[in-house]
């Protein structure tokens, strides 16, 4: 159904410049920045050399960060691997071997979001249990693709809480997207199958379909879930082309429960990681890759749209160790 359009115009910016962003995530995750960049900065003061006591001492401010056991061990092995090799001989070279570890450990293989106008219409689907932030999200990632100049539509799939439609309608409002909805209580397959309509016909860029924030131990819901895709996979045998799961970072390693619940019951092909700025365990980022082998999208590091970032795992990892620089950037 969704057809490919003939390419007219010159690709929008992606959004994943690093022009500012340093700056930005670094506000963002002063929390964790703030315990973790602190706690390294003390292990590393005054020592000449690489103990067995620093490495102990760095693995559990690892765990600490919520990076996870797994991923923890990971990294504690192979940084004690390279100082038995001699590859590390100093405090100063284990913080920058800590730095690409994390990077490797945060970093998933995906295609890059490079949508451009006029071309290939896509279809996301944007799943997370109660209060995690899905609308919300939602409703940032349109004004960002609008900004990119791509044509977005809205699917009100989320039928059970009237304020969602409600809200949903609002961020239509304010960007200037078309919002499919129905009345409260309504099939959400319905719905987001006559989105899936409306978007082909009027040949809108990207579809963006909420959906009802549901427990991932209620196997019921989870089944409805699974109906959606479907529904929507019924209409366009490649759709939904991309399927989000909206993480609140504040939840730390619940949120992999979560992810693996929803993983198996619709395939996800991305995370969207939400309220990176109200936790001092920003480390879950790297849990949650470690464990689904699937890239982090977008973070959340504040309110405002713009705090709605593509997920830069330098940047991220930088931002944490307070090792990036502003230098020659300029504010977005």
């Amino acid at each position: 159904m969704f057809k490919r359009k003939n390419q007219s115009q010159e690709p929008a910016d992606n959004g994943n410049g690093r022009r500012g962003l340093f700056a930005r995530m670094k506000q963002g995750l002063a929390k964790t920045r703030g315990s973790f960049t602190e706690g390294l900065a003390r292990l590393v003061a005054g020592k000449k050399q690489i103990d067995d006591e620093l490495i102990e001492e760095l693995e559990t401010l690892l765990i600490t960060a919520d990076v996870g056991v797994e991923a923890t061990t990971e990294i504690i092995e192979a940084i004690t691997e390279r100082v038995k090799r001699r590859d590390l001989d100093d405090p100063e070279a284990l913080v920058q071997a800590l730095r690409e570890h994390l990077v490797e450990a945060v970093s998933a293989p995906a295609d890059p979001l490079d949508w451009q106008p006029g071309a290939d219409q896509r279809v996301v689907l944007v799943v997370g249990v109660n209060g995690v932030g899905k609308t919300t999200t939602i409703g940032k990632l349109a004004a960002r693709y609008q900004e990119e100049g791509l044509s977005v539509m809205l699917a009100a799939g989320d039928t059970f809480r009237a304020a969602a439609v409600e809200q949903l309608q609002q961020w239509g409002g304010r960007c200037g997207c078309p919002v499919v909805a129905q009345d409260t209580g309504a099939d959400s397959a319905s719905v987001i199958h006559d989105a899936v309509q409306a978007a082909a016909s009027r040949e809108a860029d990207v579809l963006l379909a909420d959906t009802a924030g549901r427990l991932h131990t209620k196997t019921n819901l989870m089944e409805e879930l699974a109906k959606v895709r479907r529904v929507v996979n019924r209409l366009d045998e490649d759709a939904p082309h991309e399927t989000w799961l909206v993480v609140d970072a504040t939840t730390g390693q619940n949120a992999i429960a979560q992810a693996e619940k929803f993983h198996e019951s619709v395939p996800l092909t991305g995370l969207v990681v939400t309220k990176l700025d109200g936790t001092a365990k920003g480390g879950i980022a790297v849990s949650l890759v470690r464990r689904l082998g699937l890239p982090i999208r977008y973070i959340g590091i504040g309110e405002g749209v713009e705090d709605l970032r593509p997920f830069d795992p330098e940047a991220y990892v930088d931002a944490l160790l307070d090792t990036g620089t502003d230098a020659g950037d300029a504010a977005p």
